[in-house]
């Protein structure tokens, strides 16, 4: 990674950190998320993964009126760090533990490997 990529993803890791701590407080069911680059194409290669416990929860969140407040704090936190993306819904992922521990035995590196 080079030093400038290694600059890119502490600001990644900041802004998400603070978006993560507002989601665990305001989303039922939201447990952490996380993301996934390719700094050869930065910023198009952005996905943020944002998990949640179960399938349930998370089909509740998608079915609110105000489920997009996930993706515009996200939008927000990284417009003010400088990171523009054209459309935040298009680098947005949603998944679950329950999938996961389904899908792929609860080893998230190999899930967001395959994603």
């Amino acid at each position: 990674m080079r030093k400038t990529d290694k600059k890119i993803d502490n600001q990644l890791r900041l802004v998400l950190t603070d978006v993560c701590e507002v989601a665990l407080k305001e989303i039922d069911g939201f447990q952490w998320l996380t993301h996934v680059v390719n700094y050869a194409n930065f910023p198009s290669s952005l996905r943020v993964v944002c998990v949640f416990d179960t399938n349930s929860n998370l089909t509740f969140f998608m079915s609110q009126i105000n489920k997009s407040q996930l993706p515009c704090l996200i939008d927000k936190n990284l417009q003010e760090v400088g990171i523009t993306l054209k459309n935040v819904h298009n680098h947005i992922a949603y998944d679950t533990q329950q999938n996961c521990e389904k899908d792929h035995r609860g080893k998230w590196a190999d899930r967001l490997a395959n994603g």
